[in-house]
């Protein structure tokens, strides 16, 4: 997060706005793989210190069938250092990035609402 605003990817041929992420390698741990998805998709370098778990989300998937579920472990990136001044930059992966408020929760999905939603509760974002 920066200047309390949340960075979030438009994925190529995708119509919604999608935090930055991805499933774990059978070999990473889910801070492994955040900090591999985020410089995948935004090229910005985290490493495992950066980053802090804020809960999990269990929404309706976007774009599948009625009932398909998709469950996510969310992290922060805490703000400070390098990554106060880093550039996030689409990526093959991606689109575009854009740091977004809950005013954007209707170019989401289900699941970055309620992630929005939790961000304003905890007073992270406007």
């Amino acid at each position: 997060m920066r200047d309390r605003r949340v960075l979030m990817v438009r994925a190529r041929m995708r119509d919604v706005l999608y935090l930055p992420g991805g499933k774990a390698e059978p070999h990473e741990s889910d801070v492994e793989a955040v900090v591999r998805e985020a410089f995948e998709e935004t090229g910005l370098r985290l490493t495992a210190d950066d980053v802090e778990p804020f809960g999990t989300v269990t929404e309706p998937a976007h774009g599948q069938a009625p009932g398909t579920m998709v469950a996510m472990a969310l992290f922060l990136a805490r703000p400070g250092g390098a990554l106060d001044s880093a550039m996030p930059v689409a990526s093959a992966e991606v689109d575009e990035v854009e740091w977004v408020t809950s005013a954007d929760a209707d170019r989401c999905p289900p699941a970055g609402v309620e992630t929005l939603r939790r961000l304003v509760a905890a007073e992270l974002i406007d």
